[in-house]
């Protein structure tokens, strides 16, 4: 379902060269153990070379003159010659593994460093399940096609060098028939080659849907069993099964075509030789030897080719896969800091909204010439109907999206003239959907501040009103909370989400209707730690339930992205306004709730 508002880019069709050399420059760092790398694969080629070339010496010179003394030294020296093959065999091997490890490494720490860079807009229209899949299955292929493609890539272009000057050195008119086919073989590898890419890109973007159909279903499993969604999710995900399934086809039929028809063309280059080449044997101008070591050569420069016909699907998906973790890669930040961006050492000062547009999608403005003063120290409450841009003011503040037009304005700085650092490490918030890590309960509240001690950790759960509740699990503090916090209740990963906010100490706090989802005790929790929280620092609570708000300073009923109404909760309640209406519903709707009224049926 999520990939439903996600329309990810469309590569070429053609062969991207700059994807390639993109490609073999993740292998830049490591030039020294590249260099050796290619050194080795090279001079293993050039072994396995000579051993044709001795195979004709053996022949020529050892069996036919029957020479026991040449033939024991031609087969001593192909001995020396098979363990020098083996060590070069050994590094190369060895090599490849140490430097595709390295190159994952590389690109999964540049990747997951630059996600952290980025901005929320990014995230908001990106799917998880594309950047997993960029992060894990296509980092993989870049490397295999640096590492075991780039060896088969070597090891070919070296052996039919090497085959092409013996094939020369031994008789030119056979070697210009077998270099007739070279162009054939170029002209049908280069159309299988346009065809399989195009058929691969195609495999990687369903890829990616499919990867975030897996994330939705896993993470929303509640809410399918729930509604008994699984029929209908299954039609959808067979949907995308089937498209990637008739891709990978396609794919797959093409390169099982690409060998036999290399194949062909080889037999046929073969056969041409066989027969020239008795022609020559029989007016003298070839020998047994001659004619053996050609084949040879013909089949030590074929067979690369058919080799790399047999990787060649696997480096098209490996360029599908590059092109893709690369658009991660060069993705900028809607929200970077200026060349000249300062930190001021404190957020502590008056915060100001002067004349703020801003608006998620062109056209579609959700803040409109908005103002708004709050004084050092004051405690401003948001209240109004879902998607008046209450939680955008808030967004703003915390510069996860900048203002499209006007000024927000921290102790008299314009706050696009602060590094990010500086003001989202003094803003603390806490969410209406509390996230835990996986780990311990110790853990997620050190979130807040990892050099904390012990003893503050445990006076910031205490005044968060948290450690009574940890205090009663089995292992306390090192209890595991389950991924994303799935063993504990939503009140008690929202006291533990309090907890490491009241350890980070920020300079301004931000609760976002964080007692939306939580029981009445537990809300008393919350509230006597957001009391604590709240002494003496700037602060912005968004709330449905206006309990919890009635002690601050000053009320914000924000509507249609403008202040349709402020004052204190007195003042407001005596205006019988806006918020005189939402309060007085909801205390009724609570109070009726309470007394079982709201079941009983209307009177007559």
């Amino acid at each position: 379902m999520a990939e439903e508002y996600f329309e990810e880019e469309d590569f070429e069709t053609e062969f991207n060269g700059k994807t390639v050399l993109r490609i073999l420059a993740q292998a830049m760092p490591y030039r020294k153990m590249l260099f050796g790398f290619l050194l080795a694969i090279t001079s293993a080629a050039l072994v396995d070379s000579i051993f044709t070339y001795l195979s004709k010496q053996i022949i020529d010179e050892g069996i036919v003159p029957r020479d026991v003394d040449r033939l024991v030294q031609l087969l001593t020296t192909y001995g020396w010659l098979m363990l020098l093959q083996a060590g070069f065999v050994f590094g190369f091997i060895y090599m490849t593994g140490v430097l595709g490890e390295r190159i994952r490494y590389d690109l999964r720490k540049t990747m997951f460093e630059h996600l952290q860079r980025l901005s929320f807009s990014y995230f908001d229209r990106t799917p998880v399940g594309w950047i997993i899949s960029r992060v894990t299955s296509d980092t993989e292929r870049i490397a295999e096609l640096v590492t075991w493609g780039l060896l088969d890539t070597t090891w070919g272009i070296t052996s039919i060098s090497i085959a092409m000057v013996f094939m020369f050195f031994i008789n030119w008119k056979m070697a210009a028939i077998v270099f007739v086919s070279v162009p054939v073989l170029i002209i049908v590898a280069g159309e299988f080659k346009r065809r399989i890419l195009g058929e691969f890109r195609q495999v990687r973007k369903i890829n990616s849907k499919i990867t975030g159909a897996y994330n939705e279903n896993i993470t929303g499993v509640r809410v399918t069993k729930s509604l008994a969604r699984e029929d209908e999710d299954l039609r959808e995900f067979q949907e995308l099964s089937s498209d990637m399934y008739a891709a990978s086809y396609r794919a797959a039929w093409l390169s099982a075509l690409f060998l036999p028809v290399v194949q062909l063309i080889s037999a046929a280059s073969v056969g041409a030789v066989i027969w020239y080449g008795g022609l020559q044997a029989q007016i003298g101008e070839m020998s047994i030897g001659d004619i053996q070591a050609f084949v040879g050569y013909i089949t030590f420069m074929l067979w690369p080719v058919q080799e790399m016909a047999r990787v060649y699907a696997q480096m098209q998906q490996s360029i599908a896969s590059a092109e893709r973790a690369f658009s991660l890669i060069d993705a900028v930040p809607d929200v970077a800091d200026k060349p000249d961006a300062t930190d001021p050492g404190t957020l502590r000062g008056d915060i100001e909204f002067k004349d703020v547009l801003f608006s998620y999608e062109d056209g579609e403005p959700v803040l409109n010439q908005f103002n708004l003063t709050v004084k050092r120290g004051e405690t401003i409450a948001l209240v109004g109907p879902t998607g008046g841009g209450k939680s955008t003011i808030v967004n703003l503040l915390c510069r996860f999206y900048e203002p499209k037009q006007g000024q927000i304005l921290i102790n008299g700085h314009d706050y696009t003239d602060l590094t990010l650092n500086a003001i989202q490490s003094r803003i603390g918030m806490v969410l209406q959907t509390p996230h835990l890590f996986s780990g311990t309960v110790r853990e997620n509240i050190r979130y807040g501040r990892l050099d904390a001690t012990e003893a503050e950790i445990e006076e910031a759960a205490r005044l968060a009103g948290a450690h009574e509740f940890i205090d009663t699990l089995e292992k306390k503090y090192d209890e595991l909370v389950g991924e994303g916090g799935s063993l504990l209740s939503v009140g008690q990963k929202q006291l533990i989400s309090l907890a490491r906010a009241v350890l980070a100490q920020p300079e301004i706090f931000i609760m976002d209707e964080a007692t939306s989802s939580v029981d009445t005790l537990t809300e008393a929790l919350i509230q006597k730690g957001m009391e604590v929280m709240m002494d003496d620092r700037t602060s912005f609570v968004i709330a449905h339930r206006l309990s919890t708000i009635k002690r601050a300073d000053r009320i914000l009923v924000i509507e249609k992205g403008s202040i349709a109404e402020m004052g204190n909760h007195a003042q407001l309640i005596r205006a019988g306004g806006h918020y005189y209406n939402l309060y007085t519903r909801q205390f009724r709707r609570e109070r009726e709730v309470a007394y079982e009224l709201a079941s009983r049926p209307a009177a007559a």
